[in-house]
């Protein structure tokens, strides 16, 4: 194989490819970028972890069709390494390959092509398109509730699954750790009826993030009940599933709460982030003391001493207090768009919702704290 490429577009589709790659690796393929020169112009990149896979292809000219497989980590720190506007000649043959870029040159090792692991897609019958800028909100608006505990491991992605709202088809995404919840729910995309629910893990919902920053229009979802892949033009990013049953999360959706408190979530997020400086590290307990019309938040901590911040807010039903991890609340926060935010309470031990308004397509559930 013989290819030229310039470096910013080799550097481009390798920082797509390398992130995929674990560091650690007990087959040592895995470490590996798979390289395809093609006769069309084209140099295809494809690395996996056997979880999940990317292909890229950029555009290089080739003067000798060939493949070759390449430790993925180190090639794209050569490329990050070479000037500007460097052109770079890959040349691989008898088990080795050499890059050129002006004075420098490489010699790397490398592996067969044909000892490449591909994921096999089989039959995905369900697709449908998501626009960019939708698939973001998804992602941005759900995955910061996913479960890094790995004994819950269906708990480890987005859920994503077809409903019917008040006789309206939707499909909704949610993820929880048990402590939040967070959901979002949009009009059903033509193509996904019928689809199965699936759980997208957490390391394709990253890799699918970074990805999207760098494209425009919509992204083509195929999928079936154990694999899910994403087209997004020069990148396709192809996964499995997380095999598991994702737990009935409707049930700890409260639909009672009537006490509400209305209020602007930046200026209560900046209060909320005041006061937790001085909360502990383990339980990140800010509390709530709600008045009519009159929120006090306060921290009490054994090691650091106490703080306390008034927020205005609307609130006309009895007054009571109620714990929450800091961290959790300013998570949410951080995702209210508009300039109020809806938060309906029943007690100190129920589970509060927090929402924009009622039309807004994000609702979360935080559990509440003892403090």
């Amino acid at each position: 194989m013989k290819a030229t490429i310039e470096r910013a577009t080799l550097l481009k589709g390798l920082s797509h490819v390398q992130s995929v790659v674990e560091r650690r690796n007990t087959i040592p393929i895995l470490s590996n970028v798979l390289l395809e020169a093609t006769a069309e112009g084209q140099l295809r990149m494809m690395a996996t972890d056997l979880d999940l896979q990317i292909n890229d292809s950029v555009a290089a000219a080739v003067d000798q069709p060939g493949s070759t497989t390449v430790s993925a980590h180190t090639l794209f720190d050569i490329a990050r390494k070479l000037p500007e506007g460097a052109q770079v000649q890959l040349t691989a043959a008898e088990g080795r390959m050499t890059i050129v870029a002006g004075r420098a040159r490489f010699s790397l090792g490398t592996l067969p092509r044909d000892d490449f692991p591909v994921i096999a897609e089989g039959e995905l019958p369900t697709q449908f398109e998501l626009s960019v800028e939708l698939l973001k909100q998804i992602i941005d608006k759900t995955r910061f509730a996913i479960s890094t505990e790995e004994t819950r491991y269906y708990l480890n992605g987005i859920f994503l699954h077809v409903a019917e709202d008040n006789g309206t088809p939707v499909l909704k995404a949610a993820a929880t750790d048990g402590h939040r919840l967070a959901r979002v729910t949009i009009e059903r995309p033509q193509g996904a009826e019928g689809m199965p629910d699936v759980i997208v893990p957490r390391k394709c919902v990253a890799e699918l993030r970074k990805l999207l920053d760098e494209v425009d229009g919509s992204v083509g979802v195929s999928l079936s009940g154990t694999k899910i892949r994403f087209d997004l033009g020069q990148a396709i990013l192809t996964s499995k599933l997380i095999d598991g049953t994702f737990p009935d999360y409707s049930r700890v959706i409260p639909t009672a709460n009537d006490k509400i408190l209305k209020l602007d979530p930046k200026a209560f997020m900046q209060g909320v982030d005041r006061v937790s400086t001085i909360a502990t590290e383990k339980t990140r307990a800010v509390k709530m003391a709600l008045d009519r019309d009159r929120i006090t938040l306060s921290v009490t901590s054994p090691e650091n001493g106490t703080a306390s911040e008034e927020v205005p807010g609307e609130y006309t039903a009895p007054g009571f207090e109620i714990g929450f991890n800091s961290r959790y609340l300013l998570d949410i926060l951080a995702q209210i768009d508009s300039d109020l935010v809806e938060v309906h309470l029943a007690d100190a031990a129920a589970p509060t919702l927090i929402r924009e308004n009622d039309k807004a397509p994000a609702l979360y559930v935080l559990m509440p704290m003892r403090v």
